[in-house]
């Protein structure tokens, strides 16, 4: 009779696009891992279970409707009434302002009495992996007595900057920091230099409280109480960093499994949109395309949008742009539909950023360098133009532009993080990532991580899928009933 050896893996996201997705995807690597027979007949299974909410379920489902018959998708009733949110709000991209993250997270507590209701009644549960802005569903794997994992969609980089920062409380000194834009000396990183407008207030100053740094010590100490914390990247692209340790050396592990967007399934023949036919001409034609997206939460002013729409049409470079800000005032004053012509197009739908980043004709990506879209660049093998707006975008930057060298940094006119930026500056560095010296070392140092992007999940040998095996192995070995065999790093890949 043949054995089953079950692995059941409950992932909750936080209610925001660019958390979601790679979580979605870290599914898919999951379904993907198969372990070998160790036994005859022995053959082993993973499933998932998602959490998410009412508004968010489509979006979940359909990412995933590849792989329904392995994962199972549980919406819990989000809460009503949240001060100052508008009803039927839950996700940050439908925020009328990212200043109401923290009532916003606050009330997905609410959740937690449904979320265990929910558990009681799931197969048993080898591990979980929650966001780690949902600080509450610790407390719910301790009372199941569940292995937890934290996600945060950050690099390994981001985290140890947070920490030198923090722990040597840098921007506390006035010895050292004489002003906000003034680049100072990061001490466990001596070769790195950051400035005080790159970091949240919550992070930098010295006698701290209210609701935003309330909020982020129940996620640290969340974190800090977790068996480790899941991280969507992989060794090579940031050995010094996944490798440091705070002086105190405490803290969760990190897990390497990325690069996640790899695990995409192949995009099945349908009619292409519109914006692909665009870009095919242009490869046709051999012309290169500037591809621009600032995310979705990116709050720009309309003074702002004037000047990137202005930099682009000065530039002459093709480029395409999308964007959910509403642009129609703005072109119309500018007439910018009938500047660029043929040589621009602003989309205003939801994208597949993936199929965009993998054309042939896109040769640069615009972008605000929120991780997700750093990291889907470099496996595209696609030099970014840098433009980090909030959160730690400033210091994916740095990583792109100082570290690896697969950019080229925009900086505000007075330095600062929400400063402006003018269209000849715009149109300056657009061209030098597209035609110039700089955008072509930048083109030939992205193609190198692009093939330790892929190594890296390779099949029983690359780092990230080791460290799969080594993650299943070390979070479901206390969890496993008597005579279930441990997992073998020489796992046979199957779709």
């Amino acid at each position: 009779m043949a054995v089953t050896s079950s692995q059941h893996v409950v992932l909750f996201p936080y209610m925001s696009k660019g958390h979601t997705i790679p979580l979605l995807q870290f599914s898919r690597l999951l379904l993907r891992h198969r372990r070998v027979n160790l036994v005859d007949g022995e053959e082993p299974t993973i499933s998932v279970t998602v959490f998410t909410t009412p508004k968010n379920q489509t979006f979940v489902s359909n990412f995933l409707s590849d792989d329904t018959s392995s994962v199972k998708v549980i919406s819990l009733p989000f809460p009503e009434n949240i001060s100052g949110i508008p009803p039927g709000v839950e996700s940050t991209d439908k925020l009328p302002c990212m200043s109401l993250y923290v009532p916003f997270t606050r009330a997905t507590k609410s959740l937690q009495p449904f979320f265990e209701a929910a558990l009681k009644n799931l197969p048993k549960v080898s591990f979980m992996v929650s966001d780690g802005f949902l600080w509450w569903t610790s407390e719910s794997a301790a009372k199941f007595e569940i292995p937890r994992l934290a996600f945060y969609g950050m690099n390994s980089y981001a985290p140890a900057i947070y920490s030198s920062v923090v722990v040597n409380r840098l921007f506390t000194k006035p010895e050292i920091v004489k002003s906000d834009t003034e680049p100072v000396t990061v001490p466990d990183f001596p070769w790195i230099q950051v400035k005080k407008c790159d970091f949240d207030p919550v992070l930098t100053e010295l006698n701290q409280s209210g609701p935003g740094f309330e909020l982020l010590t129940d996620q640290m100490e969340s974190t800090n109480k977790s068996r480790g914390v899941l991280v969507n990247s992989f060794y090579e692209l940031e050995s010094t960093f996944v490798d440091h340790q705070p002086r105190d050396n405490v803290g969760p592990k990190s897990w390497c499994v990325g690069p996640l967007c790899l695990v995409n399934p192949a995009k099945p023949e349908s009619r292409k949109p519109d914006w692909i036919q665009w870009l095919d001409r242009k490869r046709d034609e051999g012309l290169p395309v500037l591809y621009v997206a600032f995310g979705t939460q990116a709050e720009i002013s309309n003074e702002q949008l004037k000047e990137i729409a202005l930099g682009l049409a000065d530039s002459e470079v093709n480029f395409l742009w999308v964007t959910r800000n509403e642009l129609e005032g703005v072109m119309g004053e500018l007439e910018l539909e009938k500047r660029v012509k043929e040589h621009g197009m602003v989309v205003r739908d939801w994208v597949d950023q993936w199929e965009i980043l993998s054309h042939e004709s896109v040769q640069g990506f615009l972008s605000h360098c929120g991780w997700n879209s750093a990291l889907e660049s470099i496996c595209a093998g696609i030099p970014l133009l840098a433009w980090p707006m909030m959160a730690e975008q400033p210091l994916n930057a740095k990583l792109v532009v100082e570290e690896l060298k697969i950019g080229v940094r925009i900086e505000t006119e007075d330095g600062s993080l929400k400063g402006f930026v003018t269209r000849e500056e715009l149109s300056r560095l657009v061209k030098e990532l597209i035609q110039g010296e700089m955008g072509k070392t930048a083109r030939k140092n992205v193609k190198e991580y692009t093939e330790m992007a892929k190594k890296a999940l390779a099949q029983g040998t690359g780092s990230s899928w080791k460290n799969l095996d080594l993650l299943i192995e070390e979070l479901c070995e206390s969890r496993e009933p008597n005579g279930v065999h441990k997992l073998s790093s020489d796992d046979e890949y199957r779709d």
